[in-house]
C-alpha cells in the first residue's frame, strides 16, 4: 500500500511559541522530524504542512518538501487532512512537528498495521509507561486497548483505574498503563470525511481529537512498542533535547 508522511507545523504553540523553528541544535526542530521521517521506508512522499510562511522558508532553506494550509484549522489531523486532499496515496501518516526522536521503524510498523487491520480507519502507537510520574501525569495521554489491539479510550487521566490497589493503599503498578505516541495513519478516504464529522463531547472534554473517531464508531487500532522518547512542548524539554543531540558522536 502507498503511504505519504505529513508533518503539520504551526508557529504559535502555547507553551513554545516558535518551536518548529528552535534551531540551537544547528537544525531547526522541524527540520529533525522531517529528516528521521524520511529515514522511513514506507513513504513515497514527506511534506511539511503549515499555515506559517517563516516555517515554509525554513523548511524551503533545508531542501525539504512544504505545503501551506488554511490557517483557520482547529487541529492537526485537519491540518493534514487538507494536504490529503492533493495526494493519492493510500495511507497518510501524520507525525507530530515536534516528535523527532521517533524511530523510522516504528513509524514503517504503523503502516505495516493499519495495512493489516481491513476493518480500522486509524492506527496509532503505545507504550509502557516507565514511571509514576508518566502515569499520573495529565500531559501524558494514556490509552485502554481491548483484547483485539483496538483502542477502547485515549485520557490524560489515568486509566485504567486500579481499584484493588486504591483500596490496599498501594501505589498503581506503572508499568499497566500504555503511554499513547502521537502518530497516526489514517486511511485517506477516513481522513478526508473526518474535517465534516461533528466534534464530539468527550474530545472536547479531554482535548483529544481522536477521540471523535471512536466517538463516531470508527476503530484505531494500537501497537505497543518499545519507546522511551517524548514530544517536545516546553522549552526544558527542548534542551533536554539539544544536550542529548550534542552529545551524539560526530
Amino acid at each position: 500500500m502507498t503511504a505519504v508522511c505529513v508533518i503539520p507545523a504551526r508557529y504559535g504553540a502555547q507553551r513554545f511559541p516558535g518551536k518548529p523553528l528552535a534551531r540551537q541544535t544547528g537544525k531547526f526542530l522541524v527540520q529533525h522530524v522531517y529528516e528521521n521521517a524520511a529515514k522511513a521506508r514506507c513513504f513515497e512522499r514527506v511534506i511539511i504542512a503549515t499555515d506559517d510562511q517563516r516555517i515554509a522558508d525554513a523548511v524551503k532553506s533545508f531542501g525539504g518538501n512544504v505545503q501551506m494550509t488554511r490557517a483557520d484549522h482547529p487541529s492537526g489531523t485537519d491540518r493534514v487532512a487538507e494536504v490529503a486532499q492533493g495526494l493519492d496515496a493510500e495511507i497518510i501518516v501524520n507525525v507530530q512537528g515536534d516528535e523527532p526522536d521517533i524511530p523510522p521503524r516504528l513509524l514503517e510498523q504503523l503502516v505495516g498495521l493499519l495495512a493489516a487491520h481491513p476493518e480500522a480507519q486509524m492506527a496509532t502507537l503505545a507504550t509502557r509507561c516507565r514511571d509514576m510520574n508518566e502515569a499520573l501525569s495529565p500531559n501524558v495521554v494514556k490509552v485502554a486497548i481491548d483484547g483485539g489491539g483496538r483502542a477502547l479510550y485515549f485520557s490524560r487521566a489515568t486509566i485504567p483505574f486500579d481499584r484493588t490497589a486504591f483500596l490496599a493503599g498501594e501505589s498503581f503498578p506503572y508499568q499497566q498503563y500504555f503511554r499513547h505516541i502521537g502518530v497516526y495513519a489514517y486511511r485517506r478516504e477516513f481522513l478526508l470525511r473526518f474535517p465534516s464529522m461533528p466534534q464530539t463531547p468527550l474530545e472536547k472534554l479531554e482535548s483529544l481529537e481522536q477521540l471523535r473517531a471512536l466517538e463516531h464508531g470508527h476503530a484505531i487500532v494500537v501497537a505497543e512498542v518499545d519507546y522511551a522518547g517524548h514530544g517536545i512542548d516546553t522549552p526544558e524539554q527542548y534542551a533536554a533535547f539539544v544536550a542529548a543531540q550534542k552529545a551524539l558522536p560526530t
